[in-house]
């Protein structure tokens, strides 16, 4: 097992793409500094009387609602990659066991996944705290990092969740188009349309959602998310597992069954 994490770990850090995505990643830390200092911008120019009105989007959880989409689709691209070039066989040629492929293909990508998520959600953090320091501006939390890092955890690891499930869509599917629209669909187009639905199941089913699994998991809840918080963190744990268990499990079946 360590022979297959060692060489998927090379094709990973070897793709282009895979930079690509981690650039996109900063990118996007880069526009929560912006949005951070054109908050400011606002919060200043508004009268004293105003500016209690000023609300805006949690920093880190934005990082977080897009930083899931590139990951995800960082995840699409490590293994439909091998599909496009053909290499796949070779891979399964010296590796026969399409299990053990898939389990450590889907290792490397879940640590990547969850070590850039937080690095970028902390970075976001430390950009807001610095650019923001002590105006009250509603929506930005003024809590110290140690009290945060529930919460940061709970982001990273959906991020490495949103991966993974792009990762076994990409198995399934073997192809990066439908796997990317899949995820797209799930990430964007899910959450809008389960808030049309007519409560109380517009709560019940936001809250299974992978967009809405993290504030439960950390127990803080999700004041600006379109899913519910009716899930304690034990049970977001669980319903954040199923959302990767069973993806990849019919991906494995899939898999071994299948024709390279």
């Amino acid at each position: 097992m360590i022979d297959a994490l060692a060489a998927e770990w090379l094709k990973l850090r070897t793709l282009r793409s895979t930079f690509v995505v981690l650039g996109v990643v900063g990118v996007v830390v880069a526009l929560m500094a912006l949005l951070a200092w054109y908050a400011v911008h606002l919060w200043e120019g508004l009268p004293p009387g105003r500016r209690d009105r000023l609300e805006v989007s949690s920093l880190p959880e934005l990082a977080n609602w897009l930083a899931s989409l590139c990951l995800a689709v960082l995840g699409v691209l490590a293994f439909s990659g091998e599909y496009g070039t053909g290499m796949i066989r070779t891979t399964f040629t010296v590796l026969p066991s399409r299990g053990r492929v898939l389990a450590a293909k889907a290792s490397v990508v879940a640590v990547v996944a969850f070590c850039t998520g937080l690095a970028a959600v902390l970075a976001t953090y430390a950009a807001g705290r610095l650019i923001i320091g002590d105006r009250p501006i509603r929506g930005q939390s003024a809590e110290e990092l140690s009290r945060q890092m529930p919460l940061f955890l709970a982001l990273s690891l959906s991020i490495a969740m949103f991966a993974l499930l792009g990762l076994c869509l990409a198995a399934i599917t073997r192809s990066a188009v439908a796997a990317v629209a899949a995820l797209v669909a799930v990430w964007y187009v899910l959450p809008i349309v389960v808030n049309n639905v007519p409560a109380p199941w517009n709560e019940r089913i936001g809250s299974i959602l992978p967009g809405a699994l993290a504030g439960q998991l950390a127990g803080t809840g999700n004041p600006q998310s379109l899913g519910g918080a009716l899930l304690s963190p034990l049970a977001a744990l669980a319903v954040t597992v199923a959302w990767v268990a069973v993806p990849y499990t019919v991906a494995a079946v899939l898999l071994a069954r299948r024709d390279a």
